[in-house]
């Protein structure tokens, strides 16, 4: 009978082992992602899978601040930083969910003026369902609307400027492929939910009144001092402006007025 017992004490050791494995409170609790389809947007099986591999963990990170997967959405730009902000609507402002580093964009400092010059734009866009793109030959993106109002009262010309994956850019944000699929997701199923469109605001850099007085000998100096409108009221009141453009100039106004 002796002679068992070790054996019997290793398999019993064993067993503990692999129950305490299986129930490791370290693990993350399954979460169950909602759909929505409130209104239409394009779909893919590449964009499904994404959303399949990215929305548990998404839904987690969400509950920490308090915010909810499907809430409208915001984004903003900024250029010298190389910096994607995403922000998520709280009960009563946004409130910024995760930073992302821009991992390629080309050009400088400035707006983009016509199509080939590589810039990418500056200025305050907005993206609808039909500019989401699932099958984008850079993994996902989404279509800022470049030209806009303000760019066309320009003259300014160009196509197809994105915030996508992969690394490379003409023009475009470029985010890397794993990161893509975060923003697209929480883009995509704000859209679902019924957010009408999203805004992007894309600046060349935080407006602060030091950065300000750092360019104010550039050329486009007037232009961001517009732009800084803008970025003002995002900054005071927590919500994105409803943007117009009066006398070639963006104007802001309380959304929905």
């Amino acid at each position: 009978m002796r002679s068992w017992l070790p054996a019997l004490l290793t398999f019993a050791s064993l067993l503990g082992a692999g129950c305490s494995e299986a129930e490791d409170p370290a693990a993350p609790e399954p979460v169950e992602v909602p759909e929505f389809n409130k209104q239409w947007t394009p779909s893919s099986e590449r964009s499904r899978q994404a959303r399949r591999e990215v929305a548990p963990q998404l839904i987690r990170d969400l509950r920490d601040k308090g915010l909810e997967y499907g809430a409208p959405v915001f984004i903003r730009i900024f250029k010298q930083e190389e910096v994607l902000e995403l922000w998520v609507k709280g009960e009563e402002q946004y409130e910024l969910f995760r930073k992302y580093p821009i991992a390629k964009m080309s050009g400088v400092l400035g707006p983009k003026l016509e199509e080939g010059d590589y810039q990418a734009p500056e200025g305050f866009y907005s993206v609808k369902p039909a500019q989401m793109n699932p099958n984008s030959q850079f993994h996902l993106s989404f279509n800022l609307g470049y030209p806009n109002a303000y760019d066309r009262a320009h003259d300014r010309t160009g196509s197809a400027l994105m915030i996508h994956g992969n690394r490379m850019s003409l023009g475009c944000f470029a985010m890397t492929d794993a990161k893509v699929e975060e923003i697209y997701t929480l883009c995509d199923v704000a859209l679902r939910k019924g957010q009408p469109a999203f805004q992007v605001h894309s600046f060349p850099f935080r407006m602060t009144k030091e950065n300000m007085r750092k360019h104010r000998n550039s050329k486009w100096f007037p232009f961001w001092r517009n732009l800084k409108e803008g970025y003002d009221w995002f900054e005071e009141k927590g919500t994105p402006p409803d943007v117009k453009v009066k006398e070639k100039r963006y104007v802001f106004g309380e959304a929905g007025s």
